[in-house]
């Protein structure tokens, strides 16, 4: 059995990579699995910091060169995550990028899988942005998807594809639309939501970090542990089980910013968020206030996805497995 994941090098893709080596796969669309003999890393950079294991291979290259993904995936792949994708800050600033990588490449790959002997099962890394904030805030299965962003419409039309070559038996695919996840270790990057793990990030390692937007903003979040135990679980779950719509809004919890510094405050006490600055910033406000803030999650967990008991869990997760 081959499995290849798509942007491995990022931390979530790493910390995917490490768990499928760790703990391997029960089962592929509800059919029982021994093992799987290999195991593909690819991203724009060489993957490093995973484990030594004879069934890893990690390679770098360009998702959006059509030949790098047909000499990728061959025509023997059975499972692949496609987490590769221009964050939503890089793709509204870039519209050729994020159309390149977002949109283009992930259509390549879908034609690919059609002439793959067997159909893949592909679990795809999508996003809340695919909603808009003129909708109604309460957001359901069936609430129909008004992306007011670059990088939620083409998620969104990265979805429908999903949907329409699983119909067609091109492929297994799901689509998981992801909250924000937090907390991430390392440095900020050009997502939008980036501070939502610097307030809590950086405090705890006793720097300062800014909040560009309001204690009053609502955000939707989902821990890196929790959404790594759901892309395996998606593997997991019968292609039956999802009927028509392959796509789910993950089970995140909503909470409002001033909820996480109180958070933050409680498991690290006053000096942590006392480092937190609060100057405003509209571009980054110009994307984030359009995203959902509140979801009705039944088909998630109904299928068995996740869901983070609190706020508190996920900043002790965090500082135990990337503090100590």
């Amino acid at each position: 059995m081959r499995i290849v994941v798509l942007g491995g090098a990022g931390f979530i893709g790493k910390k995917l990579v490490t768990k499928l080596l760790n703990r391997g796969l029960v089962s592929l669309n509800g059919r029982p699995l021994e093992a799987f003999d290999q195991l593909v890393v690819f991203d724009k950079v060489k993957a490093t910091g995973l484990p030594e294991d004879p069934r890893l291979e990690i390679l770098e290259g360009d998702v959006a060169d059509l030949e790098t993904v047909r000499e990728l995936l061959g025509d023997h792949t059975d499972l692949i995550f496609h987490l590769a994708a221009v964050v939503s800050g890089e793709a509204e600033k870039d519209f050729d990028l994020g159309m390149r990588v977002n949109l283009q490449a992930s259509m390549q790959i879908l034609e690919h899988c059609r002439f793959i002997k067997r159909a893949p099962v592909l679990v795809f890394a999508s996003s809340c942005a695919a909603y808009g904030i003129e909708l109604s805030e309460l957001i359901r299965d069936d609430t129909a998807p008004s992306p007011q962003s670059s990088y939620g419409t083409q998620k969104v039309m990265v979805d429908l594809l999903i949907n329409d070559y699983s119909r067609r038996g091109f492929i297994d695919g799901r689509s998981l639309r992801l909250p924000t996840i937090t907390v991430r270790p390392g440095k900020p990057n050009a997502a939008t939501t980036s501070f939502v793990s610097s307030i809590i990030r950086e405090p705890l390692q006793g720097r300062r970090a800014n909040c560009p937007v309001a204690p009053e903003v609502k955000l939707w979040i989902h821990s890196p542990e929790k959404v790594t135990e759901n892309f395996i679980h998606a593997a997991h779950i019968p292609a039956q089980a999802f009927k028509s719509n392959r796509v789910v809004n993950l089970p995140g919890i909503t909470v409002t910013v001033k909820q996480m510094v109180d958070a933050l405050e409680a498991v690290a006490g006053k000096e942590a968020t006392e480092l937190i600055d609060w100057e405003p910033d509209a571009f980054l406000q110009s994307i984030v206030l359009t995203f959902p803030r509140e979801f009705v999650t039944e088909k998630a967990l109904a299928l068995g996805f996740q869901q983070d008991p609190s706020l508190e869990s996920i900043i002790e997760a965090f500082i135990e497995h990337e503090l100590t």
